[in-house]
């Protein structure tokens, strides 16, 4: 399954671009919110990297959407591997595993 992931930093913003980028690039389900990501918690998120199964592709539009500094998103990226998914961002080309 392709999954995709957007986020905004504030209700103020809007998801639809990303969500729009998310639907054209095959995206078949797509989780979202509207959260700081430096917050810890994030729900969609969560619930994204618990529903992933071996095979599953998760598309990003950007890697500022997953996390904010480059440990967290490379605790995040192995999180995906492990449970044998691949990432591919958008706007940085190089990350598609």
């Amino acid at each position: 399954m392709i999954i995709g992931y957007a986020r905004v930093s504030t209700t103020g913003q809007n998801l639809d671009g990303q969500t729009d980028l998310l639907t054209q690039n095959g995206c078949e389900r797509i989780y979202s919110e509207k959260i700081s990501g430096v917050k810890k918690e994030r729900q969609q998120l969560d619930r994204m990297m618990d529903s992933l199964r071996s095979g599953d592709t998760v598309i990003i539009t950007e890697l500022t959407r997953l996390g904010r500094s480059v440990k967290e998103l490379l605790s995040i990226i192995e999180r995906i591997h492990e449970a044998g998914a691949s990432i591919k961002s958008l706007r940085e080309t190089w990350l598609d595993t």
